[in-house]
């Protein structure tokens, strides 16, 4: 199973770093302890707003570029934070989840946990054709419209919409889950120092937490693809 962003959408966005892992042996056994991540995001938020950050200004001119609305649809760390920020807190929902987002809030990055078993041949970010399905949270079907950014595999299924705006709720990560990818992405200036030092940080608590021994990648122009199971 290989993992990509199509060449196309590199060339759009040609400042496009991603740092991709692959795990097995994952359970849902009790999150590790989230704190530091949340009194980082409380850190970077200081006195101001998700929006002043510059990981979550490179998104919202990569979804204007797109026509998407920023302030109606945005990048799931931008979402995180907003929420974050408002309530204090994220709820709970997995471990493998709760970890991610944890760090999703620290690095103002999105990242997105998903369950290898649910997706069929390759998994390419692209612009969608118009005919792939996409799977609800709540049980209900949508057809994401031609030259939406997706998560698509090779059934034409939609494993997200709007690049990192939803995920899906097929791929959802659950107490069944074992197999897991886990993809970061990010556009901004540093965006090449950042996601190594994320996806290094996603690592770390997976090798801690569950014993395993993770694989991961730094995707770019040089480097834009990750076969997944070898």
């Amino acid at each position: 199973m290989q993992f990509q962003h199509s060449s196309r959408l590199r060339s759009e966005h040609p400042g496009l770093v991603a740092s991709v892992l692959a795990a097995s042996g994952i359970d849902a056994s009790p999150v590790p302890d989230l704190s530091p991540y949340f009194a980082a995001a409380k850190d970077r938020l200081g006195s101001g707003t998700e929006s002043d950050l510059p990981e979550i200004q490179a998104w919202r001119r990569a979804f204007a570029s797109m026509g998407l609305k920023p302030t109606q649809y945005r990048c799931a760390s931008e979402a995180l934070l907003r929420r974050f920020r408002k309530e204090g807190t994220l709820p709970r929902l997995h471990p493998l989840v709760d970890l991610c987002n944890a760090i999703s809030l620290a690095f103002a990055v999105p990242v997105a946990a998903l369950d290898l078993s649910k997706i069929t041949g390759d998994l390419e970010v692209r612009h969608a054709a118009g005919g792939e399905s996409y799977l609800t949270f709540g049980g209900e079907t949508e057809h994401p419209a031609p030259d939406e950014v997706i998560f698509a595999d090779g059934a034409g299924r939609a494993h997200a919409r709007r690049w990192t705006n939803r995920q899906s709720g097929l791929s959802a990560v659950r107490d069944t889950t074992m197999d897991v990818l886990i993809v970061a992405e990010g556009l901004h200036d540093t965006a090449a120092a950042d996601l190594p030092r994320l996806i290094e940080t996603v690592a770390a608590e997976l090798a801690a937490h569950w014993h395993i021994s993770p694989r991961t990648a730094i995707l770019d122009q040089a480097q834009p693809g990750f076969d997944v199971r070898s």
